[in-house]
């Protein structure tokens, strides 16, 4: 089961905290991770975007880079390094990771010196992600998690 969760918080640094929240989790396998995204907003009204890989690109990239790799032997210039690419952008059609429309709007909407995280989650317990948030002070713009799971984020991030 995949959830979508979108929060903004006040702070320029709380989002990319609570990404680190989030990946300790999943270092310890306790949740799955898709796609994530963290914008920040500096107080000249600057938005900056950290847009990480979607895991279907990452995986895409592995297996062209190693399929480009066996065809090194026979086309040797830039068989490996076209495969990841070519791999990757397969890999990211596939699973196409954060709209990055919806980045945009949000973007649009944060307050100079806030910052928002975008998750997109792959299995795990949505209990952890919500305890992970806990520390933070935020607000859910949106999210797919059942209403009572919503709830309990919107609660934790007050």
């Amino acid at each position: 089961m995949s959830a979508f969760v979108a929060i903004t918080f006040a702070n320029e640094d709380s989002a990319t905290r609570a990404l680190h929240a989030i990946r300790s989790l999943e270092k310890e396998g306790q949740i799955g991770l898709e796609d994530t995204a963290v914008a920040t907003k500096d107080a000249d009204g600057k938005v900056h975007v950290k847009n990480e890989m979607a895991s279907g690109t990452e995986s895409g990239a592995l297996v062209g880079a190693l399929l480009g790799s066996l065809l090194f032997v026979v086309f040797p210039v830039g068989a490996i390094v076209g495969g990841a690419i070519a791999g990757g952008l397969i890999g990211r059609a596939v699973k196409p990771g954060i709209d990055g429309k919806f980045v945009k709007d949000v973007e649009e909407n944060l307050a100079p010196g806030g910052s928002a995280i975008f998750l997109l989650t792959k299995g795990g317990n949505p209990g952890l992600l919500i305890a992970a948030m806990r520390p933070y002070e935020g607000t859910v713009v949106q999210t797919t998690l059942d209403d009572e799971e919503e709830q309990a984020l919107r609660d934790s991030l007050k």
